[in-house]
């Protein structure tokens, strides 16, 4: 007997090809993710560069005969888990095992293969912070991965440099101060009147959409802590490439009463 409504044909998504073959996906069941968008980001990755930039930020003092993911592939899959929604760390035990991480981090010849799972969370929980510093290879027994936070701090700025042909005639820089609610006993974390929580103080600095700062602060510090340096800083790079551009600078100042704030501009 023939079905009252005719079959809809299989819809079928293809990707870039990836080391010379096709990647398809359909929605037949078998080896399936409900993460498939991620695959679509890292070829946006692989095109801007990203990751391969802030990776180039980390000094790799492990020995490299025992190394089965290198520090770009480790900060490529937890920012990658972060987009996809999976900001701890104890998530890639299992999303290790994603077919379509996997296929984001050219893991495709070894999709079967033991030898083709990605990090778990022991070894990409190497990238997190950790307050000792290297002084010694060789007696730092855990921490051998370590982060150049003025390189990566500066590759915010110069990736917005990038995203312009030419130098614009003026720009607006929005600083602002926010909330980061914690929900534990977590380091640097106080009570804030202004926020009514316990909380950290991030400071922002925006350029439109892009990113230029982003530094975490405890919330017991004043507004203003650090505001300067991180003007004076981001500015002097635009000045670099941009020596006739206008730049405006809007401050969002937050004000004690009925937790109201006030702009300031300051024209450059």
């Amino acid at each position: 007997m023939s079905p009252s409504h005719p079959r809809t044909p299989r819809q079928l998504i293809n990707f870039s090809k990836q080391k010379g073959k096709e990647i398809i996906a359909n929605f037949d069941g078998g080896l399936i993710t409900s993460d498939a968008g991620i695959v679509w980001i890292a070829e946006l990755d692989k095109k801007l560069g990203i990751t391969e930039k802030f990776g180039n930020c980390f000094q790799d003092h492990r020995h490299q005969s025992y190394v089965d993911h290198s520090v770009h592939e480790l900060l490529a899959q937890r920012l990658y888990g972060i987009i996809l929604g999976y900001e701890d760390v104890n998530d890639h035990d299992k999303l290790r095992h994603d077919p379509a991480l996997k296929i984001a981090l050219e893991k495709l010849n070894e999709l079967e293969d033991k030898k083709g799972w990605l990090a778990g969370k022991s070894t990409i929980n190497r990238l997190e912070y950790c307050p000792e510093t290297i002084f010694d290879q060789k007696t730092s027994r855990y921490h051998k991965i370590e982060p150049n936070f003025e390189a990566i701090e500066k590759s915010f700025v110069e990736f917005f440099l990038e995203s312009y042909k030419k130098p614009p005639l003026s720009i607006i820089l929005d600083m602002d101060v926010t909330d980061d609610q914690v929900h534990g006993n977590q380091e640097g974390a106080f009570f804030n009147s202004y926020y009514h929580g316990v909380c950290y103080a991030p400071l922002y600095i925006f350029c439109g959409h892009h990113l230029l700062v982003a530094k975490l602060r405890s919330s017991n510090v004043d507004p203003a802590d650090g505001a300067l340096d991180e003007l004076q800083r981001i500015i002097g790079l635009i000045r670099e490439k941009w020596s006739e551009t206008h730049i405006l600078v809007r401050v969002i100042v937050p004000m004690p009463v009925k937790k109201s704030s006030i702009f300031v501009k300051i024209s450059l």
